[in-house]
């Protein structure tokens, strides 16, 4: 977007009525261009949008559901009537104004993905409280019994909001588009902990009168909704450095906080690049192992899955790239979600980039190197690069948001060279802090403060394909790794016959045994499994990244030995990068695969965090 464009857009949303509760950071734009319309939110945000939100809720865990209320500052144009929310199965008790004048309100026709529109009738009002529940099976939310705790002792609660699922347990706008600042009292069982994405108040927490324990949050800058995160169970803190440091069970703390040892120095290592860190702390949550993801990038507090201990800090990767995003995607966010390669490219470049500061060049390449596999193999899998889904803006499939976004960027770098385009997107990052951001908007930025009428550049570049087109542009740079060049020479060996024990594989890193596990013939027979699995303990494997690899192998092989391995995999893991593929191959082993896929499901379903749970039983039905 252009800047006098964006500078108009302040000045009017600063014109409009002020919000009740004055932010620090100046009320973040809502951009008008017709690719920033947000066709998941039934918001009107141009009319009127919600710029701050007090959260006063208890967790009831007997229950399931969250219930309480929240008080909403509503910025408006002149003469608007009403405002417009995002809801998902919310019960809704009352809506009232900030004198607690009743508002007279209406809740629309549901969706099954987007929910239905709260419409409330503001009669004037600035400020708006609505009185309202949860309902047990919220899609952000899952509740833990203590058996699926590490302690075993205390029952658990997170939260995952990212795309639309916060409007689940907040009436809110659920727009990455329309940023707001918060705060929460969270009031939860005594002996439980609550964290979230935000200052933490009280960390110790305040007694109720009802003997239960409060907790208090803020956060001041504006962010998007789905940056909202809460995590609430039997949790330690121990500090990693002054402004960095880990929640998790205390039976997991020694572990957690030794694999995440560097955290400080990537925080500096990170500013040193991009500049300065804006959010204050930078804790990290380790969760149980039914978290769906990977990690998420919370502003203040990351949540990880414990997945990525392997004891040999070979996957810290994940915390440099959720790290990342206090930069892409925290601070200057997606406008709407087919934007998110602005968020998932720009961090995965920049989790390289933090990973060589750190850990050396070589490192770097070896990921960088993998990333190349994971897209040629998503293109693949997507039919191929005249498939739809392999443009970045969209929808891409797989991972390509993250590979091919990534991809585009190590090109410009490439391209213009790594000064002054580092420079560019430190200054990048500056220009639009705290703000929404559209593909069209970024090439508009690239061109004004970049390419600056270099037409020459501005051919080299490609920026139109790299964001539009399907494929691949044939300017794509491909980083390759020596040291993965060295596993691919004992993948071909192994594959043409050689003993298992000619692979000199004690020093591998998982990135190594990834290379080779997945570059392997997906054909192979009985005995190279048996002498695979018997030599490298595969199937026991405590490394879920090359387990799931292993299994994914077996699968394809109907390999019966590893069927155990497999089953107690799933019971235990609730990571979609790691367990959808598994359900995937044994749906595509047609009368012998099937079964095992929907017997497992059926025994595993109730650890699997909702979103991930939908998904997989759309697939084991056949309706995906």
């Amino acid at each position: 977007m252009h800047a006098a464009f964006r500078a108009f857009l302040f000045a009017s949303a600063l014109s409009f009525a002020s919000a009740a509760h004055a932010a620090p950071a100046p009320v973040a734009p809502i951009l008008t261009t017709p690719e920033a319309k947000d066709l998941r939110s039934f918001a009107r945000p141009q009319t009127a949008r919600v710029t701050h939100v007090d959260l006063d809720l208890t967790a009831d865990f007997d229950a399931k559901i969250m219930r309480g209320s929240a008080a909403m500052d509503v910025l408006a144009t002149p003469g608007a009537s009403e405002i417009v929310l995002d809801t998902l199965g919310l019960k809704i008790a009352r809506v009232s104004d900030g004198a607690g004048r009743a508002l007279s309100w209406t809740l629309g026709k549901d969706d099954q993905e987007l929910g239905a529109p709260l419409t409330v009738r503001l009669n004037g009002a600035k400020r708006i409280v609505i009185e309202y529940a949860s309902t047990p099976g919220a899609r952000a939310l899952q509740w833990l019994p203590p058996s699926l705790t590490a302690g075993k002792q205390r029952p658990y609660l997170f939260s995952q909001g990212q795309a639309i699922n916060n409007r689940s347990w907040i009436p809110t706008q659920d727009s990455p588009g329309i940023r707001q600042t918060w705060t929460a009292r969270i009031v939860v069982p005594e002996g439980l902990t609550a964290v979230m994405s935000g200052e933490k108040l009280t960390p110790k927490g305040e007694p109720t009168p009802d003997g239960k324990r409060a907790f208090r949050f803020r956060m001041d800058n504006p962010v998007p909704p789905y940056l909202i995160a809460l995590g609430v169970g039997d949790l330690a803190f121990q500090a990693l450095g002054p402004r960095t440091g880990v929640y998790t069970e205390p039976s997991m703390m020694d572990q957690a906080a030794s694999e995440l040892v560097d955290t400080e120095k990537m925080v500096t290592t990170a500013e040193g690049l991009y500049g300065p860190y804006r959010w204050g702390r930078y804790d990290v949550l380790v969760l149980p192992p039914s978290f769906p993801l990977g990690g998420m990038e919370n502003p203040t507090l990351t949540f990880l899955t414990p997945t990525f201990i392997t004891g040999d800090r070979a996957n810290v990767s994940l915390v440099a790239h959720e790290l990342a995003h206090s930069w892409s995607g925290n601070l200057v966010t997606n406008a709407t979600w087919p934007d998110g390669w602005l968020n998932e490219g720009f961090t995965t470049y920049f989790e390289n980039r933090i990973m060589e500061a750190l850990y050396g060049a070589p490192r770097a390449r070896i990921e960088a190197d993998l990333d190349w596999d994971g897209m040629q193999a998503d293109i693949k899998e997507e039919g191929g690069p005249a498939a739809e889904t392999t443009k970045l803006y969209g929808q891409p499939g797989g991972q390509l948001e993250y590979f091919k976004g990534a991809t585009f960027l190590r090109t410009i770098e490439t391209i213009v060279g790594r000064e002054r385009w580092d420079a560019y997107l430190r200054s990048y990052f500056d220009r639009h802090a705290f703000q929404p951001q559209t593909t069209a908007g970024f090439l508009s930025d690239l061109r004004a403060n970049l390419i600056k009428g270099d037409k020459g550049l501005e051919a080299k570049l490609e920026l139109d394909k790299w964001a539009y087109a399907a494929g691949l542009p044939d300017n794509a740079v491909h980083v390759r790794s020596e040291a993965l060049a060295l596993v691919d020479a004992q993948t071909a060996a192994f594959a043409a016959g050689g003993p298992a024990s000619s692979v000199t594989a004690s020093a591998w890193t998982t990135q190594e045994w990834l290379r080779f596990l997945n570059n392997l013939p997906r054909q192979l027979s009985v005995a190279q499994l048996d002498d695979l699995d018997r030599t490298f303990k595969l199937s026991a494997s405590t490394n879920s990244y090359v387990r799931s690899a292993w299994l994914e192998l077996a699968i394809a092989n109907r390999y019966a030995p590893a069927l155990p391995s497999l089953e107690a995999f799933l019971m235990s893991v609730g990571r979609g990068l790691f367990i959808r593929p598994l359900y995937i191959g044994l749906m595509r082993q047609g009368d012998w695969g099937q079964p095992i896929a929907r017997r497992m499901f059926a025994e595993a379903k109730e650890t699997y965090h909702p979103t991930v749970a939908d998904g997989l039983e759309r697939l084991v039905s056949g309706t995906n």
